[in-house]
């Protein structure tokens, strides 16, 4: 990885994880799910509201987690929050091949925005998990699955 990227990638990781956007209960949510790790202890919620026309109109998340778990949570909120339910689902395929696909391009990364800098994650296969788990307990949610939502 780049020097410059993963110095990047550090700071804005550390930034999220020490002030999280949206980290909060969502008092009008009308889908919710429960997400959790048993390999690093991450436990996290998610809630969002969508409205009548498929859109993401306010979205938060709550729980405890590593410093990635909690930066991904909270970039993730402030990426959704205003997108179709279509295109946050988009967003979370580009984000999971980002730091699942071995071939990823690094062009394609050019459309997540200021999600890419997490294509550092992918350095450390164990931590992917971590990223990963707010973007799936999200799509539960999202998509009302009724269920705990498990990295195992």
């Amino acid at each position: 990885m780049d020097p410059e990227l993963r110095e990047l990638y550090q700071q804005v990781i550390l930034d999220h994880h020490r002030h999280p956007r949206n980290h909060r209960d969502l008092e009008d949510a009308n889908r919710r799910a429960e997400g959790y790790n048993p390999l690093c202890g991450d436990r996290i919620n998610v809630e969002l509201r969508l409205g009548p026309d498929g859109v993401v109109e306010d979205v938060g998340f709550s729980g405890q987690g590593c410093a990635i778990c909690t930066a991904s949570a909270s970039m993730m909120t402030e990426c959704v929050k205003g997108k179709s339910a279509d295109d946050a689902r988009a967003l979370f395929e580009g984000f999971h091949d980002l730091l699942t696909e071995e071939s990823y391009e690094e062009a394609r990364a050019t459309d997540l925005g200021k999600l890419a800098v997490f294509a550092g994650v992918r350095e450390f296969p164990v931590r992917v998990k971590c990223a990963t788990l707010p973007w799936h307990t999200f799509r539960s949610a999202l998509d009302q699955e009724g269920r705990l939502v498990s990295t195992e």
